[in-house]
């Protein structure tokens, strides 16, 4: 029995290593994908690891299953002689920005310290921020100009699932703080953090700084923001900005990542062209301009009960909005 399943997990092991290597991913995209640590992966992988693996290895199963199901359709379709699948919209499209977005969140939380990521609007960053705060012990936090710290104070008590306190902002910090202490393991995501930093007050950042200082060591925090948020932070609390280990500047989607998005479907090549200058154009192309323009084309190819990218379906999409 014991020589038994050694070679099945050794085959499986195999099988793994072989679909990474095909699809150019590496252990740490996959142990993000697994909701593992990436030295548990790692030394999976490695055959190093000797604890009780079962719910891995089913959950490695099943992701060897969904791999394989992902390539049938092309190989069906080049049985027919080409046919292609209708278009079809994506839940999570898992591009190098989303990876590296939920690993900056895995680190930060698991090692309980800071991180910054930047990116320019409609890059993803918030629906990437979003994806990761459906994880246990995440508590999100988008901010705007308008907040002051009574208000900050109450969106994280909120967010934390605290019962919302009255005293002073600094009897509230505590409390906060002092709980993040005692249920350790929570991750913070203060979203759109650049708006708690002007040249006149930097008070709301210095807020969150005090609560992660008394909290250390309990508690992981990933401040979030357009690309002027490590400027500001640099200029205006600067021991905030050296205690931040994890960094991630958004680079937008590539052709690649485009020409990925769309293999195996019903496009044709100028209208995936189209959709490419869309998606990467560094003046107006985004992430999100390129969702908005998928939902577009899929609502017109519901209504005209047809099934082909043209250039003129793309065409019309990109009529349905003002970029």
């Amino acid at each position: 029995m014991e020589a038994r399943a050694y070679v099945q997990e050794k085959d499986l092991v195999d099988q793994v290593n072989e679909a990474l290597e095909e699809l150019r991913m590496n252990k740490a995209e996959l142990a993000l994908r697994m909701s593992v640590s990436r030295s548990m992966m790692s030394q999976y992988l490695n055959r190093k690891y000797r604890s009780d693996a079962t719910e891995l290895e089913e959950a490695l199963r099943g992701w060897l299953r969904e791999v394989h199901q992902g390539t049938e359709p092309a190989e069906n379709a080049a049985e027919m002689g080409g046919a292609e699948r209708p278009l079809q919209k994506t839940d999570c499209y898992e591009s190098r920005d989303y990876v590296s977005v939920i690993g900056i969140c895995r680190l930060c939380q698991e090692e309980a310290t800071r991180g910054i990521i930047t990116g320019r609007s409609g890059y993803g960053k918030t629906f990437s921020l979003k994806k990761y705060a459906q994880m246990p012990r995440v508590a999100y936090v988008e901010c705007n100009e308008a907040m002051n710290q009574k208000d900050l104070i109450r969106r994280l008590e909120a967010a934390l699932g605290l019962p919302r306190e009255y005293g002073t902002i600094a009897e509230r910090l505590e409390r906060v703080a002092d709980f993040l202490t005692t249920a350790s393991g929570y991750l913070l995501i203060i979203d759109e953090a650049d708006k708690l930093i002007t040249k006149y007050t930097q008070k709301k950042i210095e807020l969150l700084r005090a609560i992660t200082d008394i909290a250390e060591g309990s508690v992981g925090v990933v401040l979030a923001g357009e690309p002027v948020l490590e400027g500001l932070l640099k200029s205006y609390d600067v021991r905030f900005a050296n205690r931040m280990e994890f960094g991630y500047k958004l680079r937008g989607l590539t052709e690649q990542e485009v020409r990925s998005y769309f293999e195996g479907y019903a496009v044709d090549e100028d209208a995936l062209k189209e959709l490419v200058m869309r998606a990467c154009n560094k003046q107006t192309g985004c992430f999100r301009l390129f969702d908005r323009t998928v939902n577009n084309v899929l609502r017109i190819l519901k209504e005209q009960g047809g099934t082909r990218v043209t250039m003129k379906v793309v065409s019309e999409a990109s009529r349905m909005m003002l970029l």
